[in-house]
Parts: C-alpha cells; sequence; structure tokens
C-alpha cells in the first residue's frame, strides 16, 4: 500500500508492505524516519489536514493503533508535521571563492546576491482565516462540476471583507471574468471597463477584492517526482494576482475533485497564502514566468540561484511557497439567484424573468444580488451611480425612482 505523506515541506510517497498487514502507526513512523528523514520523536501523525496550519489542532494518531484500524487506502494521505529544519540532512559545505583569472571564476555582483537569496517556510499567514459565502461558493463549484465536469480550469475574483481586528477574510460573492482554461493553462482576458464595474459595485457594498480562486483540472499533468498542490504556473499566477491584490490578507483558493478508489467524487476547497518570500521573488523577477511544457509542475525555476532547504538550486517545491489558511463559511447579505457573468449565457434575456419571480419582495431585495448589479448597472456612470446604488442594497433602503425605472426599462427590452 502506498500512502501519500504531506508536510509543509511537500509530499512524500512511503510503501507499506503489503506482507505488513499487523505494521501500526509507530511502524509507519519509522519508515519515514528512513524515508523523509524526520527522527521519530519529532514526528506528529494526522490523517486531519488541519495538522499542517499554524494552530496546528488535530487529533493525533495513536502509535499503537494498527494500520489495518484506520481509513486508509492505497494513495491515501496522511499528514505529518514536525519542527523547522528537523530533517537530518545537512546543507553542503560552503564553496570556497575561487580567485579571479585563468585558475577560476571571478565573482559577480549578481552571484554574491544571488547566494543571499533564501527561500524559507513561512509558517504562519497573515490572514486568520477564509469563510466564504456558501451559496457563492456552491454555485462555482457546481458549473465547474456539471458544466465543466472539471474537464478544464476555471477561476473568479473574490470580493468581500477583512476583519481588522481578527484579520479574517470574509468571502461574499465571486466574479468570473472572461477566460479560457484548459487541463494546465488559465488565460484571464480581463476586460478593465467591466472590472472598474465591478470595483465600483463592490465599493458601494462596504467590500473590496480579497483574493482568488481557481479549479484544477482532473487531468492535469503530473509530476514524475510527486505528489503537488499548486503547479508551478498556479504559483507564478497567483503570485503575480496576489501582488497586485494589495493586502497583506490576499486568499488565493483551490477547488478540485478528489477521486476515490471505487470511482466516487468529492470536491475540496483548500485556501492558502503565497508566501512573503514568493511574492518578493516575482516582485524582483528571479521567479521564472515563462514555464516550457517538458517542465516539472511540482518545481518553479528560478531565475537567479537561490538557497532553499539548506543548498544553492535554481528550482524550488512549490510547496515551499504555500501557507495553509483555515477555511470556514458563512451566509453573506447578497443572494446568488441571478445568472452569472462570462459564461457564455444570455443575460440580458434573464433580467426580466428575474424580477418577475422576485416581484413579491420589495425592489431593493430584489436586486440584491452582485451578478444582476454587474448587468444592471451596464449603462450607469461608474464613477457616481454605480456605488451609489450599489450602497442602497448595503443598507438595505429604498431604491431612487430613477435607478428602479432604469432596471425596469433594461429588463422592458429584453
Amino acid at each position: 500500500m502506498i500512502l501519500r505523506i504531506r508536510s509543509r515541506d511537500g509530499t512524500d510517497r512511503i510503501t507499506v508492505p503489503n506482507a505488513a498487514a499487523s505494521a501500526t502507526v509507530a511502524d509507519l513512523q519509522r519508515l519515514i524516519a528512513a524515508t523523509v528523514t524526520v527522527p521519530v520523536p519529532l514526528q506528529r501523525l494526522s490523517l486531519d489536514p488541519a495538522l499542517l496550519l499554524p494552530a496546528g489542532q488535530a487529533q493525533p494518531l495513536d502509535p499503537a493503533a494498527p494500520l489495518a484500524s484506520l481509513p486508509l487506502a492505497n494513495g491515501s494521505f496522511v499528514y505529518l508535521s514536525y519542527p523547522p529544519d528537523a530533517r537530518s540532512y545537512q546543507p553542503p559545505p560552503p564553496k570556497a571563492l575561487a580567485p579571479a583569472g585563468s585558475f577560476g571564476k571571478k565573482m559577480t555582483m549578481d552571484d554574491l546576491i544571488a547566494r543571499q537569496i533564501r527561500v524559507t517556510r513561512q509558517e504562519a499567514p497573515l490572514c486568520s482565516a477564509a469563510s466564504f459565502d456558501r451559496d457563492s461558493a456552491n454555485a462555482f463549484q457546481l458549473y465547474v462540476a456539471e458544466s465543466l465536469a472539471f474537464a478544464v480550469k476555471r477561476a473568479g475574483f473574490l470580493y468581500g471583507r477583512v476583519d481588522a481586528e481578527t484579520k479574517e477574510v470574509l468571502v461574499d460573492f465571486i466574479y468570473e471574468p472572461p477566460q479560457n482554461g484548459t487541463e494546465d493553462m488559465l488565460q484571464l482576458m480581463r476586460d478593465a471597463s467591466e472590472e472598474a464595474r465591478v470595483d465600483a459595485i463592490a465599493d458601494g457594498l462596504g467590500m473590496r477584492r480579497v483574493g482568488l480562486v481557481f479549479t484544477q483540472a482532473v487531468g492535469r499533468k503530473s509530476s514524475e517526482t510527486g505528489e503537488y498542490t499548486m503547479s508551478n504556473r498556479e504559483v507564478v499566477q497567483a503570485a503575480q494576482l496576489q501582488a497586485e491584490g494589495g493586502i497583506p490578507e490576499w486568499v488565493t483558493a483551490v477547488v478540485k475533485l478528489e477521486v476515490g478508489d471505487d470511482g466516487s467524487g468529492d470536491v475540496h476547497f483548500e485556501a492558502f497564502q503565497m508566501s512573503e518570500v514568493c511574492v518578493k521573488l516575482f516582485k524582483d523577477g528571479v521567479l521564472e514566468t515563462e514555464i516550457g511544457d517538458s517542465d516539472d509542475p511540482r518545481l518553479s525555476k528560478m531565475r537567479k540561484e537561490v538557497i532553499a532547504g539548506g543548498k544553492d538550486t535554481m528550482e524550488v517545491d512549490n510547496d515551499f511557497f504555500l501557507v495553509p489558511v483555515k477555511i470556514s463559511d458563512h451566509q453573506g447579505p447578497l443572494s446568488t439567484g441571478f445568472p452569472i457573468e462570462n459564461r457564455g449565457l444570455p443575460l440580458a434575456m434573464k433580467l426580466r424573468a428575474h424580477l418577475d419571480r422576485a416581484k413579491h419582495l420589495p425592489f431593493v431585495k430584489q436586486i440584491s444580488d452582485f451578478h444582476l448589479l454587474l448587468q444592471a448597472t451596464a449603462m450607469l456612470d461608474v464613477k457616481a451611480d454605480v456605488p451609489a446604488l450599489a450602497a442602497c442594497v448595503r443598507l438595505q433602503a429604498e431604491v431612487p425612482e430613477g435607478y428602479q425605472l432604469l432596471i425596469e426599462y433594461l429588463a422592458g427590452q429584453t
């Protein structure tokens, strides 16, 4: 049986001999010590991924427990936690500086700077948690599961609020920009005018852009060197958008389909922050953004030599850049009944039907849907009218007659 051992330093595969029917968790720990080079006394094992969060509050496995008594199958994940620098490998000895001339290589300033770039793991995120509006998250994953069958990648920008005291990110709606996705690549064909309208609506709602969500296709490229959480392309894109996001609490969520041995599938949401080191490497131009088809998706290439895991390298395991974030859900202030933008649907034809369906509600309730507001405000002034109309929704105040007549007029044109 092969078990996947997920730690803060990546994923390793451990083979438990089939003959060891009486193998215990302690036996697994000894295999981990031999393969992953983490001493047994420093290991904490759990079947709960929460073990890898900063708080680390997860039920540990009993070393005496037989593996057969646990819900493990071929390919199952076991989560491993240990203190920083607990792996017993030693960094290579420092290279001597050779003199200039025919007998050695002259050290340039770039060489000296490269030796000072250290890629270390960030132990704690800058946001305490990420909570998703249930209806928005469900509408996103349902479309990917039922319409796209997780065959291609899909993404959206997260909008919501950041609690100033707790640093928790509250995601209240997801905007899906124009895009083109394949199994391994995602091209966001961003529309500046539409995004300006989205930001204006968010501003009126007392919200802002707080992150990115994307899906992973079931047929994504595999790595010969092991399992990976994010590909090198995803790391580059996530780092770029976090750098653009402008807030330290920016969150990146990953949605994927986990297929069991029996063929059944479960949709999983995971939340991360790209580490501060990762974003800095991107901003400084050290992180390679040009990725070839033959490159290992598990590794991010550097344009300069860096120090990672105690050794000089031009490639870094992507998991070094990921900082797990605790995830939860909540019921946000908006509804999600209106069709979602940029999915190839004729949205204009849906406005009349939506208003008729909700006509028993006050008008402000009828339009308390981000996706409807995006459609209905296409003809409004983005600096004045759009935030004003969105503010009515935020306050649940009476909508001025002029806005109401305009929306009714747009609905009547369909």
